[in-house]
């Protein structure tokens, strides 16, 4: 994995693009960046609830389940403790009850494998029930500021969009290269924030369905909206 602070190493992006979006992407941040519960916590469990609840969830749903949720389980030695039916009870509504089952599963091996601490590195992150690929550098990043990056939906259609002069028929070959990408563009120090700035962006301007291409300072380098541009059309292609 590149550490921070070097340079991107992806076909077309070079190192003063790449520092220029890691700065622009902080800067657009700090002004329009949403002020979420689970962003004013650095405790872990805390963050894993939170990343286990957005799975599949819209950030609103999640928002009257997480201070409840934490109120009746306040602590990983809580929720490893509770009787599974009472936690059940708990996420009722949230749909996807695998996700309540996982996310005990996890405290149970945080507390009685590892005496209540949070792994440290992905590897350890990824052998946690309902742990996958984007929850473990979330879990890193977040709590830790390891600089790793959390790619979810938001994130990878952002960088896609910017960086990537066409997506490699195997989807599989396509995340690796994205994962090398976001992970040359963290600035150093900043990984908390990186992370949670590209998620954001990718919600609020790089949207799916409508992206607000007038309102992206990114847009002059925009790998999407040049082919846009070119086929004149009304939006770049729905990606992912």
């Amino acid at each position: 994995m590149s550490r921070r602070g070097t340079a991107p190493r992806q076909p077309g992006v070079g190192l003063a693009w790449g520092k220029a979006f890691g700065r622009g992407l902080l800067r657009w941040f700090t002004r329009h960046g949403r002020d979420l519960p689970w962003r004013r916590t650095r405790d872990p469990y805390r963050i894993l609830v939170s990343e286990m609840m957005l799975q599949q969830t819209q950030v609103p749903r999640v928002l009257a389940y997480y201070p409840r949720f934490l109120r009746r389980y306040p602590t990983v030695e809580a929720l490893a403790a509770a009787p599974p039916a009472r936690v059940r009870e708990a996420w009722d509504g949230l749909g996807y009850y695998a996700r309540a089952h996982n996310l005990q599963a996890a405290a149970q091996a945080v507390v009685r494998e590892r005496g209540g601490r949070f792994p440290r590195t992905r590897e350890e992150a990824e052998r946690l029930p309902g742990v996958g690929r984007y929850t473990s550098g979330a879990l890193l990043a977040f709590a830790f500021e390891e600089p790793v990056p959390a790619l979810d939906t938001n994130g990878t259609r952002v960088l896609s969009r910017l960086f990537l002069a066409r997506r490699s028929s195997s989807p599989s070959r396509t995340a690796a290269r994205l994962e090398t990408l976001a992970a040359s563009l963290i600035p150093a120090g900043e990984a908390w924030a990186f992370n949670q700035a590209l998620m954001d962006f990718g919600a609020l301007v790089c949207t799916a369905r409508a992206p607000r291409c007038d309102a992206c300072p990114f847009r002059s380098r925009c790998r999407a909206y040049a082919r846009w541009q070119r086929r004149g059309r009304s939006a770049p292609g729905r990606q992912p």
